[in-house]
């Protein structure tokens, strides 16, 4: 018996562990509901009801070919135990998993599991993530290698070995609490086929100019990330894709304006997702510590009521609280938005970034840990490489919302505001109507926030100590590209021009848009 373990490959189209088990003996297809896993700070029940719905799929698609999806409840190697008496197991076969601490541990016992059963347990690699990498030069060549290598089709048929009604558990029986999100997109392979073709064939054109609006992101981001979160696609056929449609549009006389730009961009950030994501493979630690060790003991970890107030979108901020609310109602927000929350926490807020970033984690439907907390502390100022960025939250309002359309929409108590005050209604003379009656006044004062959030970043740089851990730092995680290091050797007039162009010495330094996300 060969097990096919699924955890975060919820398909079986490219899928190289179900494809080699299938030439090493009868396969059974499992996938385990594991409750420790889905009680940890970072999960949510909207991330499990759009798991639910790939896992419904899974099982169908499974179906088909003879032998359906196995589901259990409870830790991996209990299951395996009792496959292993029940049915005999010679090979456990999965993906690699650049999970949370958590899964990471659970991979390792049930590798030893496997050891101390004389049972061969076989991981591959699933997307550009290179496990046990030893220096990040060449990488971005061999992500090219992986993505560019034939996609493998579904097997045609599977031996039927077990026939057991599927049953999925309900987000109670995993003890996750109850999080309405009306709004969250729906699970499924066939969603995320869906979503692609019409991202590439449609909604693509205007991507590199209406990423940064919530109110032009929704429509023109690729709105892939919760499918490549939990593999209902494969980053390779998404690569592959946007390559194939790119070809199409050089070969027109006239393509259609912006969007070779706009896909050109996109095929930047398919890399970048999973450079954030090699971060985290190398140093499992940046989900909980510090990158940078200077910063240790910097921030407020304590303050319960302002974290309270920035996670309910009640800071009196109207975009700020606005971006809040429709992340809350949809599961989703565009990047620059995501790193606009982060830092407002960290900065103005002076939030330690550990319970600001498990609260998106848990809002976050395509909540990927290997992107998510690398980014965290990239807009906490807390990686000693990158360039700090405090948000004007108020400016940002301006530039994003101009109008006031998506503040009026998700900040109904602002409805009397004239839109000549709707980002500033503490400057009305009505404003003694509304503040601090049904809506809050500004939580902080954002300038003066901003000003000695910037001091006390900026004063820990200036060591020679904190010098020589960053280039450490660069060293192992840095972009070969566009890394701190050149950034720095170049005048401060172009140094800046940079650090906001991209790359890893910026902040500006979009990966893909999911978490995850443009």
């Amino acid at each position: 018996m060969q097990i096919v373990w699924f955890k975060k490959d919820l398909r079986i189209t490219d899928h190289r562990p179900l494809i080699e088990a299938m030439q090493h003996g009868t396969v059974l297809p499992l996938y385990v509901a594991e409750p420790e896993l889905w009680q940890q700070p970072d999960a949510s029940e909207r991330q499990w009801c759009f798991v639910k719905e790939c896992l419904k799929e899974l099982d169908g698609d499974l179906r088909k070919l003879g032998q359906g999806l196995i589901l259990r409840i409870g830790s991996v190697t209990d299951v395996l135990d009792e496959l292993k008496m029940s049915c005999g197991v010679a090979g456990v076969w999965a993906h690699e998993e650049t999970g949370n601490g958590w899964s990471f541990a659970r991979d390792r016992t049930v590798s030893a599991w496997c050891r101390l059963n004389g049972v061969r347990f076989h991981e591959f690699p699933q997307t550009g993530v290179i496990r046990g990498l030893s220096s990040r030069d060449g990488w971005a060549r061999k992500w090219d290698r992986f993505m560019r290598a034939d996609i493998l089709p579904a097997p045609k048929t599977l031996e039927p070995v077990l026939d057991e009604p599927f049953h999925l558990p309900t987000a109670a029986d995993l003890g996750l609490e109850e999080d309405f999100c009306p709004g969250r997109q729906r699970g499924g392979r066939r969603e995320g086929q869906r979503i692609l073709s019409s991202f590439l064939a449609e909604r693509a054109g205007p991507y590199r100019r209406s990423m940064s609006s919530p109110l032009s992101a929704e429509r023109h981001c690729s709105r892939l990330s919760p499918y490549l979160a939990y593999g209902c696609v494969s980053m390779r056929e998404v690569a592959q894709a946007t390559w194939g449609r790119q070809r199409e549009l050089k070969e027109q006389a006239n393509p259609p304006q912006g969007w070779r730009g706009s896909l050109s961009s996109f095929a930047g950030r398919l890399h970048w997702h999973c450079h954030f994501m090699q971060k985290l493979e190398d140093a499992p630690s940046i989900e909980f510590k510090n990158l940078h060790p200077a910063y240790d003991g910097l921030r407020d970890v304590s303050n319960e009521s302002v974290l309270a107030a920035w996670s309910a979108g009640q800071t009196g901020f109207p975009f700020v609280d606005a971006c809040m609310r429709y992340l809350r109602h949809g599961g989703w927000v565009n990047f620059r938005m995501r790193a606009m929350l982060m830092a407002f926490a960290s900065y103005h807020l002076w939030l330690d970034w550990r319970e600001p970033g498990l609260h998106l984690a848990r809002q976050f439907v395509d909540y990927e840990p290997g992107i998510h907390w690398p980014q965290v502390q990239m807009q906490s100022g807390t990686t000693g490489i990158n360039t700090v960025r405090v948000y004007n939250p108020v400016k940002q309002g301006y530039d994003q919302d101009g109008g006031g359309e998506f503040v009026r929409r998700w900040v109904p108590e602002l409805a009397a505001v004239p839109t000549s005050f709707i980002h500033e209604p503490w400057k009305w003379e009505g404003a003694s109507s509304i503040l601090d009656k049904s809506y809050p006044v500004p939580i902080v004062d954002h300038m003066s926030a901003a000003k000695a959030a910037r001091q006390k970043i900026w004063a820990l740089r200036k060591s020679e100590e904190f010098k020589l851990r960053s280039a450490a730092i660069q060293t192992k995680h840095g972009s070969r590209k566009s890394g701190l290091a050149q950034v720095q050797q170049k005048p401060k007039a172009s140094r800046r021009k940079a650090e906001t162009r991209g790359g890893d010495g910026g902040q500006m330094s979009f990966l893909f848009d999911g978490p995850n996300q443009s």
